[in-house]
C-alpha cells in the first residue's frame, strides 16, 4: 500500500501519474498509450463540453480534472519515449502565449478583437515560415476534426484571402437559395441529387453560424440536441400520466404535448 502523501496541485498529479506508470502500478494505467489515451480524450471533452453547456460549476471542475489527468498522462508517455518533457510543453505553450501576444509583450498595438486576432495571423504565418506547408491552402485544416467544426475551419482559412461574403444577408440569402434547390430535388426524387443539396444546404448553415460570429456550430447543435431532448422527455411524462406509452400514442398527442412544452417555456422565459 502506497501511503506517501500527495499534494493537491500539479506537481501531485504527476508524481500520482508516474506511480501509477510505474512497473508496479496500475495495470490499466501502464497499459495507456497515445492512441488510447486520444479516444478517451475525445469522451472527457464531450464530457466538460456538457458541463460547461449546463453552467454546472460542480461538473465542470471535475470534468476538467479529467481533462487535465489525460494531458498529462499524454505528456508522461512522451516522456517515458524520451520524446519530450512536461518542462518543454510548458516553454512551448509560455513562449507561445508572450510571441503571439506582442501588443501585450512587444511593440505592436491593438485595441480591438479584430486588431488582437490581425496580430495572432500575422505571428503564425512568421511561425511557418521556413517549415514544410501543405500541398493546398485547405491542407492545413485537420480532417481529424467534426464535419461541422471542420466546415468552420474551411471557411474560416478561406476568409483570411478575402474568400467571403460581405454581409450576413447574403449568407442568410444563399441559405433560402439552398433550401430552394433541396425542395427541387426532393420533387426529382433523384436520392443522390438530394443528399447532394442536403449537404450544401447544411454547409451554408455552418456559414450563417460561422458569420454571426456568436457561437460555433458545434455549440448549437449541442443546444439544439438539449432542447430537442428535454421537450421529449416533457411529451413522454405527460403521455405517462396519462396512461399512454409512447409507441401508443398519436402523433395529433405528441404534438399537441409538444407544442404545450414550447409555450411553457416561453412563459417562463
Amino acid at each position: 500500500m502506497d501511503n506517501t502523501a500527495y499534494t493537491p496541485d500539479s506537481d501531485g498529479l504527476i508524481s500520482v501519474l508516474r506511480r501509477l506508470r510505474a512497473p508496479d502500478g496500475c495495470p490499466w494505467d501502464r497499459k495507456q498509450t497515445r492512441e488510447s489515451l486520444s479516444r478517451h480524450l475525445a469522451g472527457e471533452t464531450g464530457e466538460l463540453l456538457d458541463a460547461i453547456d449546463r453552467n454546472c460549476s460542480t461538473d465542470i471542475c471535475d470534468e476538467l480534472g479529467d481533462v487535465l489527468m489525460n494531458i498529462y498522462l499524454q505528456i508522461l508517455v512522451a516522456e517515458e519515449k524520451g520524446e519530450f518533457s512536461f518542462s518543454d510543453v510548458w516553454k512551448n505553450i509560455v513562449d507561445k502565449m508572450i510571441r503571439r501576444h506582442e501588443h501585450i509583450f512587444g511593440d505592436a498595438h491593438a485595441e480591438t478583437p479584430e486588431d488582437v486576432t490581425r496580430i495572432w495571423l500575422e505571428v503564425k504565418r512568421k511561425e511557418k515560415e521556413g517549415k514544410a506547408v501543405p500541398e493546398t491552402y485547405l491542407g492545413s485544416v485537420k480532417h481529424s476534426l467534426s464535419a461541422l467544426e471542420r466546415a468552420e475551419k474551411l471557411q474560416k482559412k478561406a476568409s483570411e484571402v478575402g474568400f467571403d461574403w460581405n454581409d450576413i444577408k447574403d449568407v442568410s440569402s444563399k441559405v433560402r437559395e439552398e433550401i430552394g434547390e433541396v425542395e427541387e430535388a426532393v420533387c426529382s426524387g433523384d436520392n443522390d441529387k438530394i443528399n447532394e443539396e442536403l449537404s450544401d444546404l447544411l454547409f451554408s448553415v455552418v456559414n450563417l453560424i460561422r458569420f454571426n460570429n456568436s457561437r460555433s456550430s458545434e455549440e448549437l447543435l449541442r443546444a439544439a440536441n438539449r432542447k430537442f431532448e428535454r421537450r421529449f422527455n416533457y411529451v413522454e411524462k405527460e403521455l405517462k400520466a396519462k396512461g399512454i406509452e409512447l409507441g401508443n400514442a398519436t402523433a395529433e398527442q405528441m404534438e399537441t404535448l409538444w407544442q404545450k412544452c414550447k409555450d411553457e417555456e416561453n412563459d417562463n422565459a
